[in-house]
């Protein structure tokens, strides 16, 4: 499967954010987004989860059956900032969401199955989300997409609010479920994104250009990532 991406672009008044921007993206694959800030990285974002429109250009997803516009099944999308209901408990959520997507849903878990996936604790799971730190919220988001399974999951920078342990936690889990999965993490941490990622893909000026490893040692890999993004051209 392949999340394909032609001309892409988007501006917002006088300002144009993204500038023609193509890539594939290939499922199996964990893709670090990586650009300064106010690159762009979110309005990518929103642009594929269609909660912006096109200027121009397309987003169609490639599988077995060939080219398809991408239908709202086809994503999850973890914001940096957890959107979730406080007025329900962790439990209750994830019962709600269970019973209204209920014929979307594979393999489906007991709710303390899925809990235990992201190592929420026993005795939060019946707390109000309200009472949840962000940290937690966040991990209530992950655990959603989890649940439905999409094949493009789209993660603006969920890690950030996570202590180290937790974060390390959630890289492990991202790695065993990107098989059949496409997962782009967008995020600023370069070091992130090398600790988890298999491929990465610099948004800057617009545009969208995966940068090749190749024999570079981490080290330098790091100082080549640093050179891309402070250069005023694209003549690396």
């Amino acid at each position: 499967m392949k999340l394909i991406l032609e001309n892409v672009e988007k501006s917002f008044d006088e300002k144009q954010v993204i500038k023609g921007a193509s890539f594939e993206f290939e499922s199996g694959n964990i893709y670090g987004l990586l650009g300064r800030n106010g690159a762009g990285k979110t309005t990518l974002f929103n642009v594929i989860n269609e909660d912006l429109t096109l200027d121009s250009g397309s987003v169609k997803l490639s599988d077995e059956g060939g080219e398809r516009a991408i239908d709202s099944d086809d994503i999850g999308y973890v914001l940096s900032t957890p959107i979730v209901p406080d007025f329900l408990t962790g439990r209750e959520l994830i019962k709600f969401f269970k019973d209204i997507n209920m014929k979307k849903i594979p393999d489906m878990k007991s709710e303390d199955e899925y809990f235990d996936m992201v190592d929420i604790a026993v005795e939060d799971r019946d707390r109000l989300i309200k009472d949840y730190s962000h940290g937690m919220k966040n991990k209530m988001m992950m655990l959603l997409t989890i649940i439905s399974n999409p094949a493009i999951w789209l993660l603006d920078e969920p890690l950030t609010s996570f202590d180290v342990v937790v974060a390390d936690e959630m890289k492990e889990l991202l790695k065993k479920l990107k098989r059949d999965r496409l997962i782009i993490f967008s995020t600023h941490i370069m070091e992130l994104a090398l600790s988890l990622c298999d491929k990465i893909v610099l948004l800057k000026d617009g545009k969208l250009r995966l940068l090749e490893q190749g024999e570079m040692s981490r080290e330098e890999f790091e100082a080549y990532i640093i050179k891309v993004l402070k250069d005023e051209t694209e003549g690396e």
